[in-house]
């Protein structure tokens, strides 16, 4: 997301200490996570010990030659923790290249989206040089303003990209937030963006694949479904975990890996993320 806007609380120092998830929590947040992602017949939504855990593992499929990096603004940057362990289970590789100050590849005619769009492909060149992505994953900005024409040119320029070291670009569109005065200017372009990237990688459909997370979070940004914190734009973490836990399987589809079961990760280290008490998400 972005540094000009003052309502956003992730920028701001982190003095609270490490929290670790009660039993309690635990358990409601790996039973969220299955129910939202259709997992939840069968499975056992308690906090299982190491066995369950290590069985769980083992039953996902090797991921070990795939390696994901993971680009967008600071909503990206909140499903960053959960993604990256669901990935990392799977034995995929993972590296978040999200940005909280802006992460937009769309230079949209204004000094905005040019400077954050700048700074971005500055950021991913470093980032593919260094990581050698398999797969370009990019979650589609707020600040993915400009024409029609713009976004489409911005999202080929990412799957030329891709394409050059042998990898595959995957769009996938950003969750429903609150349209506040700051960006009700931009609402029609922010509606276009999805629907440029799905004409992009339709284009170069060997190359590039769009995913459509309204199946996962639907449309209205203050229904549950949406999973948004108290901001009505990021996630706390059980919006994180059930977004890992539905991409993965999207991408695990595509790549051809078999996701770890939620069990394995779901609970796991990245639930104390300063992001989430930052955003005043429940311990």
């Amino acid at each position: 997301m972005d540094n000009e806007r003052t309502t956003l609380t992730i920028h701001r120092r982190f003095s609270s200490p490490r929290r670790t998830l009660t039993a309690a929590t635990a358990a409601v947040l790996l039973g969220a996570t299955l129910l939202a992602c259709g997992g939840g017949e069968g499975e056992d939504t308690r906090s299982g010990g190491q066995a369950d855990k290590t069985a769980a593992i083992e039953s996902a499929g090797s991921g070990g030659d795939i390696r994901v990096l993971w680009v967008g603004d600071s909503i990206a940057g909140a499903q960053a923790p959960a993604l990256g362990a669901a990935l990392e289970a799977a034995g995929v590789k993972f590296r978040n290249a999200a940005s909280d100050g802006g992460g937009t590849i769309v230079a949209g005619g204004d000094e905005i989206t040019k400077k954050l769009s700048g700074d971005t492909w500055k950021t991913l060149g470093k980032q593919i040089g260094s990581f050698k992505p398999t797969v370009i994953a990019y979650q589609i900005t707020t600040y993915d303003w400009g024409t029609a024409e713009q976004q489409r040119d911005a999202y080929g320029k990412l799957v030329s990209t891709a394409e050059e070291i042998g990898a595959k670009a995957v769009f996938i569109s950003a969750p429903p937030i609150e349209i506040d005065d700051f960006y009700r200017p931009h609402a029609k372009q922010m509606k276009t963006a999805p629907e440029s990237a799905a004409e992009t990688a339709e284009a170069h459909a060997d190359k590039a694949l769009f995913v459509d997370s309204g199946r996962l979070w639907g449309e209205d940004a203050s229904a549950p479904k949406a999973g948004r914190a108290a901001d009505g734009i990021h996630n706390c973490r059980q919006g994180a975990a059930a977004f890992a836990n539905w991409f993965v399987k999207v991408l695990g589809d595509e790549e051809g890996f078999t996701p770890a079961k939620p069990g394995a990760w779901a609970t796991g280290e990245w639930t104390d993320d300063k992001r989430f008490s930052a955003l005043g998400c429940e311990s």
